[in-house]
């Protein structure tokens, strides 16, 4: 592959939790936030001993709730190598207001955090009519919102996509589907209904390479489904490190050998030419 790896979905975690204070979702902190924290300075350590050679820094809302300063600090501290992705409450009166803010800050993605380890289940405010106003900004803004979602929740994010069709989503996860049924994984049928919403992006992180090996599924079948639904250019990669317990080098190791069967154009596209295709900042300091 000719283009630099650029990594979706890293996280970091500051030492000083008294400029950082922790406030999570949930109400409680995650474990691996706990127990793996990486700083800013020590992500750029292992990015630069892996050959990744940017990154969007994900807010850790299992950590920092809705507060990005230290995404914010950190994109602004390193500008040429990172962009980054804030996190908000979309049902806010001020949600508006708060996306004004922290696009002011340098962030230029937003994340809606519907599950996860400190939230288990599927929220069902995706479409509250409370958000819209939210989502109407990001539309008109072009700023594209990471969903941490399952597919449980795709519904109600169809609703959203007709009502704002210029809209940009990214799909943490793929939206968490069903695998390991194998070929043509139909367990998966609400994923691919949204390719036909062509503002949709789906974002592939070790669940979904793992994954792609359980059951009946194989790596061949399964990835060349998601690129026949939809298409290298509206898929990327993200490591979700150190939420994940594999190290840098092994999760860019296992995307890498999982993909290598793809054309190298396809792999381009998911390992780089999209991401700055979704974040163009990526590309303003070379």
């Amino acid at each position: 592959m000719n283009l630099p790896i650029i990594d979706t979905h890293p996280h970091v975690i500051a030492a000083d939790t008294g400029q950082y204070p922790r406030s999570p979702l949930g109400g409680h902190q995650s474990d691996w936030s706990k127990k793996r924290p990486v700083d800013v300075e020590q992500l750029i350590a292992e990015q630069e001993r892996t050959g990744i050679a940017k990154a969007v820094v994900v807010q850790a809302s299992t950590c920092y709730g809705h507060d990005n300063s230290y995404v914010a600090d950190s994109v602004a501290a390193y500008p040429a190598r990172f962009t980054g992705v804030f996190s908000c409450d979309i049902l806010a009166p001020d949600a508006c207001d708060t996306i004004t803010y922290w696009m002011r800050r340098g962030l230029t993605g937003m994340r809606l955090f519907t599950t996860g380890s400190t939230m288990p289940g599927q929220a069902g405010w995706l479409d509250d009519p409370r958000s819209f106003a939210g989502w109407q900004k990001a539309e008109e803004a072009g700023l594209p919102v990471c969903l941490q979602m399952t597919a449980a929740g795709i519904p109600q994010l169809e609703d959203i996509l007709r009502r704002f069709p210029a809209l940009r989503v990214i799909l943490d996860h793929l939206a968490r589907p069903t695998q390991e049924d194998g070929p043509p994984y139909t367990a998966a049928d609400s994923l691919w209904s949204l390719a036909r919403f062509p503002g949709v992006y789906v974002k592939v992180t070790e669940r979904n390479l793992v994954g792609a090996r359980a059951g009946k599924a194989t790596p061949d079948t399964f990835f060349r489904r998601l690129i026949a639904e939809f298409g290298a250019s509206r898929i990327t990669w993200g490591s979700n490190f150190p939420a994940s317990e594999r190290s840098l080098p092994e999760l860019v190791a296992l995307a890498q050998d999982t993909l290598a069967f793809l054309p190298e154009a396809d792999r381009e596209w998911i390992f780089s030419r999209t991401a700055t295709t979704l974040y163009p900042a990526l590309t303003n300091h070379q």
